[in-house]
């Protein structure tokens, strides 16, 4: 599946109710899961760790779908034959 597909699964089922949300409420949903994640990531559980990134990967959508941002085209950066390591800052 490929990244756009994901974000467009998210969007069917939740995007109108996120952006009811608003993107203050969903940030802290997503900052939650990312901290579950920290646990799960702590612990030897792996099906915890793969249900925890499922979690940060689908709220990160569900951000991405209230921003209006293509996530698989905001990935080209990481994919193209431009990326050379770190961008100096």
């Amino acid at each position: 599946m490929h990244i756009s597909e994901f974000q467009s699964i998210i969007s069917k089922k939740y995007e109108k109710r996120d952006r009811q949300r608003g993107i203050p409420a969903t940030f802290m949903w997503f900052i939650e899961e990312v901290g579950e994640l920290a646990t799960a990531l702590a612990s030897n559980d792996q099906k915890n760790k793969e249900e925890e990134f499922a979690d940060v990967f689908a709220w990160l959508c569900t951000l991405a779908n209230i921003t209006d941002v293509d996530l698989e085209k905001a990935c080209d950066k990481y994919t193209g034959n431009s990326v050379n390591g770190f961008k100096p800052k």
